[in-house]
């Protein structure tokens, strides 16, 4: 509501201003002598610039124009009735007839008066509304023919009408008593308001709306009509002041918050020094203490004391504050020059290795040698080792049993999926939530310098992403000539990494940086065979499922035939992850028979695998291929260890095409293209019509054809297979072969030879053909893996036919 509730006038009789407020209301004898009012022909007319008179309103008027100045002070003596009317644009300063509404109220001077700083202020009641007809004349001011504009008075008096004059009025009274500048009088006034046209008009003077918005209040001749407009504009009017009490209200709260919290931290910085000191002095007192026991150089001591010179000066509810603090943590906290001591028992170290991994006869020998260099030199720098190896071989595992072997504390971390090289070489300490990159954070948390440090899965590690390369911050990391001092970007300071032994892991070398990889000396993790899975079945494996499934060790017992059905039939992996898996299967049955009271006895049958685990998954004679031609037998290399392949090929009546499938890369395609050609050159020594390439067409095919294939070592089963196609010779079963050919039928050698060889040990291959180059990988493997195999080593594609074919042929 406007300033007529908030006391912008209050005028006596006399001319005074009265000791007390009042609100001026329109009594019901002054209303209905108005109505009994007629209103004249003619009218001198008052312009308003900015408001606007509704009947029986009273409202104080400032006059500065000449003409309004004469009319008010020639009207005023004679006490006759003037026209006031709003004008259509506040900014004409000197408006004609065309410039003013047609709708207007006629009205009565009350008071004139004479203001000190000369203007006059005039005090006006409004009558009775009217329309201007013509004007009459403009001089010494405006006169014009008017007529009423109501032609009777509204008497609505039904219930609608007197609940929507009630609501108008309640809502009125709650806008006064939400606005803290409105005298509580207008409350009081608006209650005593009994006529519902005044009512109406009251509120319409006193609205925060436009002028524009009024004008059409007045100009609306059905009280009804206008009672719903005027509740339209006060809905929105309460929303407003609602909304600006809730914002005053917030801004008090805050306002009301930050001197309590000031209080009392003064209460709290007064009760600390009575009990003998505040918390922040005992925190940087505790970073001297630290400080005092650290074996730091002098650069680093340097820092520290400058930082925390810093600290003390600052004020601790700063922000800064927290952020300083946490970095000179993070120094005391550091393991500067910290070691444990290394344990040259050989015999020790050797029987923890012999007693936690089964197997990995050259790592160990590996992990040896260095401890007996360490021990007669003592001060070499740690190797730093890759163990590269299919999923499920140890090679995480085994980086604690080194720990352990030889008494140094553990760490591990994991760079599969790693994107952003601050977490290698941290944040910037000025950053928001900065920290020290994981290299930093996970030798304060080993607390010593020189611990087993495993980085897993190196060769996942993000490789020139937006945020930087992972891969190129761990060539420092990892360079012995260069990790002496390693530069953290949080700590601003080198540290020593060199007395680290860092060993990576990884499944494959192909995806690892170059220069990474001279980094570190590799050592290979193939996969186990069959004997080896068994071992570690009963020494590992098994006891570990037994007690993670609360079983004793007599109830649940593995023959050596029961574990190598499960090895040979349900698990064909490089590793013993899978193995372990079903180990754990069995002995979840295992306990839900003895809960049931499902006495079957301890020792598991070949009828109880079947029962447990279904039918197998693997089966060895799908690999063994007999009486076919045109299939033939390879071996291939994968990330989770080696794989046999077999390599499929039909004739059919044609021009001699070639179409391959089986989702081939384009190495692999190549090869097939290599073979198809050395084989047509060929064709009268190998006994094949040369006619045949011109009226059939090759289709070769290698099956899982979802999964994606390529490299060069399946040449020569492509080779085989279409000779024997064209040739119609049996293959000759239990043979499986690998190797790259070239355009002059040369077998060039290929890698991943100990994979393939256990792939085909676990597939029952009895012969493998491997290109002559490859002996020298075949005898660097243990005994124990060859044994059942035999290896035929060929120089010229030619040679692999009546290796890998029988002389009888299909009919």
């Amino acid at each position: 509501m406007r300033s007529i509730f908030e006391g912008d006038f209050y005028i006596s009789q006399d001319g005074q201003e009265p000791e007390s407020e009042f609100i001026p209301l329109l009594s019901t004898e002054e209303e209905q002598q108005i109505d009994r009012e007629e209103i004249p022909e003619e009218l001198p007319v008052l312009p308003l610039k900015n408001t606007v008179l509704f009947p029986g309103v009273v409202i104080p008027i400032t006059v500065s124009r000449d003409k309004s100045i004469k009319l008010v002070r020639e009207i005023y003596k004679s006490s006759k009735l003037i026209g006031v009317v709003s004008q259509k644009d506040a900014a004409v300063e000197d408006p004609d007839f065309d410039d003013l509404n047609r709708i207007g109220t006629s009205a009565s001077i009350i008071k004139v008066l004479q203001m000190p700083d000369g203007n006059t202020t005039v005090i006006i009641q409004g009558k009775k509304r009217f329309e201007l007809i013509e004007q009459i004349q403009t001089e010494p001011y405006f006169t014009a023919r008017v007529k009423a504009f109501e032609s009777g008075r509204e008497t609505n008096k039904d219930d609608k009408f007197r609940a929507l004059i009630s609501t108008i009025k309640d809502m009125a009274i709650q806008i006064v008593r939400l606005s803290p500048n409105v005298p509580s009088d207008a409350a009081f006034a608006l209650k005593n308001i009994e006529s519902p046209v005044f009512l109406v008009n009251f509120i319409s003077s006193n609205l925060t709306i436009e002028v524009l918005e009024k004008q059409k209040l007045l100009e609306v001749p059905d009280v009804e009509t206008r009672a719903n407009m005027v509740l339209g504009h006060l809905k929105r009017e309460l929303q407003v002041v609602e909304l600006k009490n809730q914002i005053q209200s917030k801004v008090k709260v805050d306002i009301d918050k930050q001197q309590r919290d000031y209080i009392l931290g003064q209460q709290l910085k007064t009760i600390q020094e009575e009990l003998g000191g505040n918390p922040h002095e005992q925190q940087i007192n505790n970073l001297k203490e630290k400080a005092a026991e650290k074996k730091w150089n002098k650069n680093v001591r340097d820092a520290f004391e400058k930082e925390l010179a810093r600290l003390q000066r600052m004020n601790p509810a700063a922000m800064e504050y927290t952020v300083h603090m946490h970095y000179l943590e993070t120094m005391v906290e550091l393991p500067w020059n910290e070691f444990t001591s290394d344990n040259f028992n050989m015999k020790r170290a050797q029987k923890i290795l012999d007693r936690d991994h089964y197997g990995l006869d050259k790592i160990k020998e590996r992990i040896i040698e260095y401890l007996a260099v360490l021990k007669l030199k003592g001060d070499m720098k740690s190797p730093i080792l890759c163990f590269v190896g299919p999923p499920g071989v140890g090679k995480t595992s085994l980086g604690k049993s080194i720990a352990r072997a030889i008494g140094r504390k553990y760490v591990r971390m994991s760079l599969g999926g790693l994107r952003d090289e601050a977490e290698i070489r941290g944040h910037r300490k000025t950053y928001v939530g900065a920290m020290p990159g994981r290299i930093i954070q996970n030798l304060k948390k080993a607390g010593s310098s020189n611990p087993v440090f495993v980085l897993d899965e190196v060769d996942k590690v993000g490789y020139k992403t937006f945020s930087g390369d992972p891969s190129s911050a761990l060539l420092e990391v990892l360079d012995p000539e260069q990790n002496n001092s390693f530069y953290d970007n949080y700590l601003e300071l080198e540290y020593d990494l060199s007395n680290i032994m860092f060993i990576a892991t990884a499944n494959s070398l192909a995806s690892i940086q170059p220069a990474l990889l001279d980094r570190m000396e590799v050592i290979d993790l193939s996969g186990y065979i069959v004997e080896e899975k068994q071992e570690i079945a009963k020494r590992h494996l098994i006891p570990k499922q037994l007690e993670a499934h609360g079983l004793k060790k007599g109830q649940l017992r593995f023959s050596k035939k029961v574990l190598e059905q499960i090895i040979q039939d349900y698990t064909r992996e490089s590793g013993v992850r899978s193995l372990e898996k079903t180990i754990a299967k069995l002995a979840r049955a295992r306990a839900r028979d003895i809960v049931l009271g499902n006495e079957s006895g301890s020792s598991l049958s070949t009828e109880d695998i079947e029962r447990i685990l279904g039918a197998s998954k693997y089966s060895r004679e799908q690999t063994i291929l007999k009486g076919l031609a045109g299939v033939m037998t390879g071996l291939a290399w994968t990330y989770s260890g080696g794989e046999v392949m077999f390599v499929e090929v039909s004739l059919s009546k044609g021009k001699g095409n070639l179409s391959l499938t089986g989702n081939l890369g384009d190495v692999m395609k190549e090869s097939a293209t290599l073979a198809y050609e050395y084989l047509k050159s060929h064709a009268e020594q190998l006994g094949i019509e040369p006619e045949s390439f011109q009226n059939y067409n090759v289709h070769m095919h290698v099956p899982e054809g979802a999964t994606p294939k390529d490299g060069p070592s399946a040449g020569i089963t492509m080779f085989s297979a279409m000779t024997s196609a064209f040739t119609r010779r049996k293959i000759r079963p239990g043979v499986a072969m690998t190797g790259e050919i070239t355009l002059r039928g040369k077998v060039l050698p290929v890698g991943g030879i100990k994979e393939k060889i256990l792939a085909a040990k676990r597939a029952g291959i009895q012969k493998i053909v491997l290109s002559k180059e490859n002996r020298k990988n075949v005898d660097e493997i243990n005994p124990l893996y060859l044994k059942g195999v035999e290896f035929e080593y060929v120089t010229d594609m030619i040679e692999v036919v009546d290796i890998s074919m029988l002389k009888e042929r299909l009919s």
